[in-house]
């Protein structure tokens, strides 16, 4: 029998937007281990787990210490916020793995940014969209650039994760800046902050609007595609269905 560790997306971090097998997996997990953020958003329910993190930036450390619990004999739960495959810990785990072949890894998903944040603001992503991170800090600024642009001329309705930090202030600017190359100002946007969580906060803009937003590493952004539209308040994305409008009861259109 394999020693196990499971790997959880835990979704914005309130319980009730956690999946069920989410919640089985930290239930079974002997220690459960995450970023300290993280680990405080789980609320009293795992209070009697062992709970161990490492500081930001310290991902590597943070998987290593997976393996090493497991190595005792331990059931561990590895935690990321959204879902673990998406920008999460799960592609790390399985590259430190191939050390450890007598453990067992399994992902369980978990909801990540561009659903949550696609819910608040309405139906932004009920097309083909694509999802880019803005951090440079593990892949070249100009290979986001190029991502930008080719989801641009794609049209594809884009989600925006890490749009800004203390040292990006001015990230989302030259995003939307190289938006505009291929996308007219007037572009249907949104943006969501602390999805899920206290204080979430909403709104639509345009991008011309956006560029000129000051957002922080909590936000998510989100772009139409040409034919989104903000329809009371919220922004949405067409499906292409044929939408006939009503006749009032006398038959008059």
């Amino acid at each position: 029998m394999k020693n196990k560790i499971y790997v959880v997306g835990m979704g914005p971090g309130k319980e009730e937007m956690m999946t069920q097998e989410a919640i089985y997996a930290m239930e079974q997990a002997d220690v459960i281990i995450g970023y300290t953020v993280y680990l405080g958003l789980l609320g009293e329910r795992f209070r009697d787990k062992e709970l161990l993190s490492t500081p930001m930036r310290q991902e590597t450390e943070r998987c290593e210490l997976c393996f090493a619990e497991a190595e005792k004999g331990k059931k561990v739960a590895m935690i990321c916020s959204g879902d673990a495959g998406i920008y999460g810990m799960a592609s790390l785990m399985y590259e430190i793995g191939k050390k450890y072949p007598d453990i067992e890894l399994e992902v369980i998903p978990g909801i990540t940014a561009a659903n949550s944040g696609a819910a608040v603001l309405g139906a932004p992503l009920n097309h083909d969209f694509c999802v880019i991170s803005l951090s440079d800090l593990l892949t070249p600024w100009e290979k986001i650039e190029k991502r930008l642009l080719a989801a641009a001329q794609g049209d594809f309705a884009i989600v925006l994760y890490n749009p800004s930090s203390h040292k990006r202030k001015d990230y989302l600017k030259r995003a939307c800046d190289i938006l505009l190359q291929e996308i007219e100002e007037t572009r249907p946007c949104g943006y969501v902050e602390n999805i899920g969580r206290e204080n979430t906060m909403a709104a639509t803009c345009t991008l011309k609007e956006l560029r000129e937003t000051q957002v922080n590493m909590f936000t998510t952004v989100f772009i139409g595609n040409s034919g989104s539209e903000i329809i009371n308040g919220k922004l949405i994305t067409k499906r292409g269905y044929q939408v006939e409008r009503n006749t009032d009861i006398c038959g008059n259109n």
